[in-house]
């Protein structure tokens, strides 16, 4: 099959715009809030979420909010709000978790009461993106048999192993490997030096990644957080979301959630069987 037959409407390249963590979870996984801080308070919930919904619905894009299981508790109506306006839901761990840091079991574990705090809200979770990259012990195996259909760890190029899609994304099309010091590698790739990168440095670059999309074809997921929204600021941000909105309006490029996507290769699954080369490196 030829690249461009690849994907839907014959478009020579798939593109998944992607946003990770919600509140306070990561924070209190990584210990910078105190256990007993009051919850449901948190910025990136009651203002920069909303801002942002209405930013994606004036250009009728859907993402895939990848978010913690905790959230189901803390933020149930947000995540009804993200589901009724067209997006996905997916999984970030409970708690935003090392995944490759647990064993097979504790994977295992942690899906299990993400996907019931999930399905508490009428949510059917599809996939999973593990914190830090890394599939570890359990791999595609206890994705498969929680029920989820696809994986975005660190990586490239979209496949398919064991019944499970892969979607994984690269590090250099992530907000946050234009500061985290462990990434040095990405902000090479991006610009020739591992020195931190502005976000007009950031947005140029993925505004010539999608062109690269569309001439060449393949996959590609866009990884932003909202937290570090306003350090991409609003003029970024919307030139962004406009590049990814004209992408979508092309016969070029499918723009989809990440469960389209998935289920797109798990139907078609000669055409991308071994089709994911996965990357050890991590954010940690």
């Amino acid at each position: 099959m030829s690249e461009a037959a690849l994907w839907p409407g014959g478009a020579r390249g798939a593109l998944n715009l992607t946003f990770d963590n919600l509140g306070e979870a990561a924070e209190l996984e990584m210990g910078a809030l105190p256990a007993d801080a009051p919850l449901g308070r948190h910025e990136t919930a009651l203002e920069v979420l909303p801002r942002l919904l209405g930013q994606l619905g004036e250009r009728e894009l859907a993402a895939t909010f990848f978010v913690e299981g905790l959230n189901a508790e803390i933020y149930p109506e947000l995540l009804r709000e993200i589901d009724g306006r067209g997006h996905e839901v997916a999984s970030h761990a409970w708690r935003h978790e090392q995944w490759a840091e647990l064993n097979e079991g504790e994977q295992a574990a942690n899906l299990e009461r993400s996907l019931a705090a999930f399905r508490q809200l009428g949510l059917e979770i599809a996939g999973l993106r593990p914190p830090g990259g890394q599939l570890g012990a359990g791999g595609t195996r206890v994705l498969r048999e929680a029920g989820l259909r696809y994986c975005s760890p660190a990586g490239a190029g979209a496949g398919f192993e064991d019944g499970v899609a892969l979607l994984p994304f690269e590090w250099r099309h992530l907000d946050a490997s234009c500061v985290l010091p462990p990434l040095g590698p990405a902000r090479k790739q991006i610009s020739g030096s591992a020195d931190p990168i502005e976000p007009v440095g950031f947005g140029t670059w993925l505004g010539a990644e999608i062109g690269r999309l569309t001439r060449d074809g393949g996959y590609m997921a866009i990884v932003l957080h909202p937290f570090m929204l306003d350090w991409l600021g609003e003029e970024q941000l919307a030139a962004l979301l406009d590049r990814v909105a004209a992408a979508a309006a092309s016969d070029e490029i499918w723009v989809a959630s990440c469960a389209e996507v998935g289920d797109h290769i798990a139907a078609h699954p000669n055409s991308f069987g071994n089709g994911t080369v996965l990357d050890a490196a991590s954010w940690t």
